[in-house]
């Protein structure tokens, strides 16, 4: 069932906004302004992960094409309504949402607004019985992260020594089951050509059943699992779960001999864990975001989705960094042949998941 947004929330929404531009907000803008706007999801903007991947995005906007921006950080999915609301009424030239769960919240803002322009990052956009819509003023920005976890999964089964690798994700929803499918399938590729039978715990693709912590918040339940994983002998584990991970890491770190392969963005570079992370398949967000804003800043703004694919650059894997000595060359020169392919088109990484 789609949710709506309620009509008491857009009042107190209204309200509120009403007296912030009262107050010296950003909502009055002239007519040459552009004001970008967006809005979390519940792991908030330091969350080492999407929701800041997207914020820098809007930030290098400002920098660099000179636009205002407006945010609203949701602490849960109660204040995705009003925070949308918000910005509504604020005006907003382009609102982004930030993560499948604000798919229904972007919508029905996008369907009663036609005059403004929406974004969502994550997700497309679905009927009441799931089918896929097309919204004349809103933009799916997608990544189809099953091609760089692929590479991943390759080098997870290469690099485990205990022959058993392990995945797990936040919530059971498409932009995260992705990651698990194409982590998946690299698991299996490395497994038939070299001879081996490398385990992948957390994650069962034909069934697709798995582990999931419930939420992208509670880094006690990502310590939790992944030390259920390391229990069952997984020596490289994929959290796919935004701040979760962090509570990943931490039982990843106290166990030793434990590598991460992180997500979203290069986790090297945004943790204080990168001793231990082996490497990152990237969704190029900050650049989608950006370049979806200048679109719309030129009057250039269309509901076609953004689809990040190896081949654009909108996702890729990560460098090693610390175990760029520690992968073996045949292993780096395989991935880099199997990179080539699925751009080339030879290879193909499925999904159920895979966005069209």
């Amino acid at each position: 069932m789609k949710k709506l947004v309620s009509a008491v929330s857009i009042a107190a929404a209204s309200a509120l906004v009403l007296s912030a531009c009262g107050s010296g907000g950003s909502g009055d803008t002239e007519a040459e302004d552009f004001l970008g706007c967006m809005v979390s999801d519940s792991g908030g903007w330091d969350d080492q992960s999407f929701n800041q991947s997207s914020r820098e995005g809007l930030q290098a906007a400002v920098d660099n094409l000179g636009i205002e921006e407006s945010l609203a950080e949701s602490q849960g999915d109660a204040d995705f309504g009003p925070n949308v609301d918000n910005m509504v009424q604020q005006g907003c030239n382009l609102t982004f949402g930030v993560g499948f769960l604000l798919e229904d919240t972007i919508q029905e803002a996008a369907e009663a607004n036609p005059d403004l322009n929406f974004a969502l990052i994550d997700s497309t956009f679905s009927d009441a019985d799931g089918n896929p819509v097309t919204l004349d003023n809103a933009k799916p920005l997608v990544f189809n992260t099953a091609e760089a976890a692929y590479l991943a999964g390759y080098v997870a089964a290469a690099s485990s020594e205990s022959g058993k690798v392990g995945t797990f994700g936040g919530v059971q929803i498409p932009s995260v089951t992705i990651f698990m499918d194409g982590f998946s399938d690299g698991v299996k590729k490395f497994n038939e050509e070299n001879k081996e039978d490398v385990k992948l715990l957390g994650w069962d693709k034909e069934k697709q059943e798995g582990s999931f912590s419930g939420d992208f918040e509670n880094q006690g339940q990502g310590q939790a699992l992944t030390k259920q994983l390391i229990s069952q002998g997984a020596d490289v584990i994929m959290p796919v779960a935004g701040p979760v991970g962090l509570g990943a890491a931490a039982a990843a770190k106290e166990a030793k001999d434990v590598k991460l392969v992180w997500v979203d963005a290069d986790g090297y570079e945004r943790t204080e864990y990168g001793d231990i992370i082996l490497t990152s398949v990237v969704k190029n967000i900050p650049n989608a975001v950006e370049d979806t804003v200048a679109e719309a800043q030129k009057g250039e703004f269309t509901s076609e989705p953004y689809v990040g694919t190896l081949e654009n650059e909108g996702v890729g894997l990560a460098p090693y960094h610390d175990f760029e000595d520690k992968v073996p060359e045949d292993v780096k020169k395989k991935v880099e042949e199997l990179e080539k392919k699925i751009i080339d088109g030879s290879l193909t990484v499925d999904s159920e998941s895979t966005p069209k």
